[in-house]
């Protein structure tokens, strides 16, 4: 499954986590992770609303009244210490990275000095560990997002009045493709700019695949001329004729950790599976062939990746044809927390379930249970 971010009309936070909510994930988890941080009594308020005629949904942060001026490492501490699924902490925890080195940047000084004030209180901490706590109630699809509307105009801020798109925008969306239209307002905000940057591997069009769901985040103003909405869209990802790209390479000059790595670049391409074969190489020298599975149309991606951050000279692609067992992710209530379940169907229509191991690890370390007694157990709890 892909999630295809579409900010044509804009992006903002809440409008990330609403539109991610309308596409299926589960607002409870959303609130559970929120509740987690220790910042009172945090949490999403959802409901239906319409924008120039369109139905979105509207997410509103209660938040406790605060003037908390906190520099990176008082949020990342908050988020480390929130016992979050480990893949939605890193997603926030880089989120709020890239926003302190863009801030960093534009104020021209080092990022621990930097303090964060519109994008530093609470609703802003919801809106992104929000955010990351809807795409892993998703399944961690691997995120693509569309050319971003920045917007015109002018917006006030702490320091002052600018124009619009923001410094901090501007400095966060270097390298994507960016456009301007619409009524004169702010259309991307930092914390949908820094979202939309941290989440997705690729900017551009919508890639090919069969849609499965859609949702629509609603912004707070209902903007004449356009809806102000962020849609997100769920493509089931079928490769052409049931095929898919293999390339291999093979390495006899790595160390493990440079290799290791570099596939860890790679994995996170979008790539369907890495895995890696020892083997004996020329001159009878141990070596290692890498073999990386992924939708056809990544081929020249790939073999950039490979090219770029390993030792080989060359690599070798083909078609395989593939057939898959139909699954589905469930969520799992569990006294120490929300679980994933993958649930696969076999050709009999029987299925068999298997607890995802990155939750399994982080409600093992959250409650400090073993993680055996988690993956072992999670039937009991099953609806």
């Amino acid at each position: 499954m892909i999630l295809y971010l579409d900010p044509l009309m804009g992006i903002a936070g809440d409008m990330t986590v609403s539109a991610l909510v309308d596409a299926g994930a589960d607002p409870a988890v959303v609130n559970a992770a929120l509740a987690r941080l220790g910042l009172g009594d945090l949490e999403f308020t959802f409901q239906k609303v319409r924008r120039q005629g369109l139905a979105a949904l509207h997410g509103t942060v209660s938040s406790p009244v605060e003037n908390a001026h906190r520099h990176l490492a008082d949020i990342l501490s908050i988020i480390q210490k929130g016992g979050l699924p480990e893949a939605a902490a890193e997603k926030a925890a880089a989120a709020f990275t890239r926003l302190a080195e863009a801030e960093a940047s534009v104020h021209g000084c080092g990022v621990e000095e930097i303090h964060f004030h519109e994008v530093g209180a609470a609703d802003a901490i919801a809106d992104i560990v929000g955010a990351c706590a809807a795409w892993h109630s998703l399944g961690c699809p691997p995120v693509e997002c569309g050319p971003m509307n920045l917007g015109s105009g002018f917006t006030t801020m702490e320091h002052g009045t600018f124009p619009v798109p923001p410094p901090a925008v501007v400095e966060l969306l270097k390298g994507r493709p960016v456009f301007a239209f619409g009524p004169a307002v702010e259309r991307t905000t930092p914390t949908g700019a820094v979202l939309a940057v941290t989440l997705a591997r690729r900017f551009g069009p919508m890639p090919a695949g069969v849609l499965r769901a859609a949702g629509y985040g609603a912004g707070s103003k209902d903007t004449e001329g356009m809806p102000n909405v962020l849609r997100a869209v769920l493509l089931a990802e079928e490769p052409g004729d049931g095929l898919v790209g293999v390339t291999e390479a093979q390495i006899d000059d790595m160390t493990p950790e440079l290799l290791a790595g570099a596939l860890e670049v790679v994995r996170s391409a979008g790539a369907l599976d890495v895995f890696v074969t020892p083997v004996q190489g020329k001159k009878h020298r141990p070596a290692w062939t890498i073999t990386v599975l992924y939708p056809p149309a990544d081929e020249a991606v790939i073999g950039d990746l490979l090219l770029e951050h390993t030792t080989t000279t060359g690599v070798r692609s083909s078609l395989w044809k593939r057939r898959e067992l139909p699954r589905t992710i469930t969520t799992v209530e569990t006294p120490h927390g929300p679980l994933r379940v993958k649930v696969i169907t076999l050709p009999s229509g029987r299925t068999r379930m298997h607890a995802e191991w990155e939750d399994v690890k982080a409600l093992s370390r959250a409650a400090g249970v073993p993680a055996r007694e988690i993956a072992e157990s999670f039937h009991k709890w099953l609806p």
